[in-house]
């Protein structure tokens, strides 16, 4: 029985799929044993980062010095000062870029490659600190290091283990073990990361709901005894859907939603704002960061809340502000 060109293009694709799993597999098999090979050698590098008064330089060639870019945008990124240099331009002057206050952060596979052999010298020389991370403990990388971390025995998902794929998954995620570690070793919070992230994606998930809500007069507040015709005309004035109902003390205590105004249809001419409301209404704190604000609307299925001071040495009840799910569209999150 002859196979059909549709049997064929199947059994292709089935191939295809197989080989990603396999990949996606070796490299997962590979950090796992980078986890449980790690050992002191690992907390000394973290230590001697803290320490240090200057900057984290990270050098790699090849696909090592890609990994390597990216390892000091995260440890810049989370509150350890870091840039890349290249070690072939570090041997045609970029040397310079290094100074005695730094330390000196090397990846390379082999431990061998030697474009490293010019600034692993030049940091000996004036006395810089060097955390080498390497495949052999034998190489000289490692030999070099004050601090040294040997990659555990892996293969290369690469069917002929030549193509650097689990080695670099391998000092990537190295890369990130260290960064997370100086950030929990600084106290580096979530404040510190809006400080460092004011654009893009992360700052918009840094951002706290205080800057984004309505306040003033925007507020779409009215009291216990007002007519419930007077509420409606506010509620349509304001645009939000929602009226917060407040005692006279300014506290919320209760508020006001179209679901509200369906409920009470029929008593809407005689009843008052405390006849209609939703007492102990869901809010939100004015520290709450966006991100969260916004998961906190999503889950208890409401499209508005009214922000609260906590804090507030005077009423902490009183409504501040309010938000309303289309302000974190508007400004990108969601």
């Amino acid at each position: 029985m002859s196979t059909s060109p549709q049997q064929l293009m199947d059994a292709y694709r089935d191939d295809v799929l197989r080989r990603g799993i396999d990949v996606i597999r070796t490299e997962a098999e590979a950090l796992g044993k980078l986890g449980d090979s790690l050992d002191r050698a690992f907390v000394l590098a973290c230590e001697a980062i803290l320490a240090g008064r200057g900057r984290v330089v990270v050098t790699g060639m090849g696909k090592s010095g890609h990994v390597g870019r990216k390892i000091a945008a995260t440890l810049a990124a989370t509150g350890t000062p870091a840039i890349y240099i290249h070690p072939a331009e570090a041997a045609h002057g970029d040397l310079g870029m290094l100074v005695s206050d730094d330390l000196l952060l090397v990846l390379s596979n082999s431990g061998n490659t030697a474009e490293l052999r010019a600034i692993l010298d030049y940091a000996l020389q004036i006395g810089v600190k060097i955390v080498g991370i390497a495949s052999r403990r034998e190489s000289l990388v490692i030999e070099r290091a004050d601090v040294g971390i040997v990659l555990p025995p892996h293969r290369e998902a690469c069917p002929v283990n030549i193509a650097p794929t689990t080695s670099t998954t391998m000092q990537l995620a190295l890369g990130d073990a260290l960064a997370m570690a100086l950030m929990d070793m600084r106290g580096f919070s979530r404040d510190s990361m809006k400080q460092l992230h004011p654009g893009g994606a992360i700052g918009l998930r840094l951002t706290a709901v205080g800057e984004i809500m309505h306040v003033g007069e925007k507020l779409p507040l009215v009291p216990l005894e007002m007519p419930m015709k007077e509420v409606i005309v506010i509620i349509s004035a304001r645009g939000f859907g929602i009226a917060g109902v407040v005692d006279s003390a300014g506290r919320l205590v209760g508020v006001i939603t179209d679901g509200d105004l369906r409920r009470h249809f029929e008593d809407l001419t005689t009843a008052t704002a405390s006849d209609v409301m939703t007492p102990s209404p869901k809010t939100l704190s004015v520290d709450i960061l966006a991100e969260d604000a916004l998961d906190f609307l999503n889950r208890t299925k409401i499209t508005c809340a009214f922000v609260i001071e906590p804090d507030a040495p005077v009423n902490p009840q009183a409504p501040v502000g309010i938000v309303h799910i289309h302000d974190f569209l508007r400004i990108g999150l969601g």
